[in-house]
């Protein structure tokens, strides 16, 4: 079944409830700064297993302290949707202490 994609004005809200992440490219894109490469890599484990539970992957990046993140519902045509929302929302929880 498809997901159908957000509203420019749904994705806009959802962005208030979500610091420091942009919408570019038809995409949720958030960069995020750690202290070193193991923090980063413990970020990245932690969202990794919310993006598995929801069977909803992230394209990401890493180098050394940086993971770039990048959401988009590939079955919406690359497109946002709640999916990206909800797993956007997961990996903030990740990073609360």
């Amino acid at each position: 079944m498809k997901t159908p994609p957000l509203s420019k004005e749904d994705i806009e809200h959802a962005l208030t409830h979500l610091p420091g992440w942009a919408w570019n490219c038809d995409a949720l894109v958030k960069t995020l700064e750690f202290r070193d490469f193991r923090e980063a890599m413990g970020f990245m484990l932690k969202a990794g297993a919310e993006a598995d539970e929801m069977n909803h992957h992230p394209e990401w990046t890493n180098v050394y302290n940086k993971v770039v993140v990048r959401l988009s519902t590939h079955d919406a045509g690359g497109k946002v949707t709640a999916k990206d929302v909800e797993l956007a929302g997961r990996m903030e929880k990740t990073l609360i202490k």
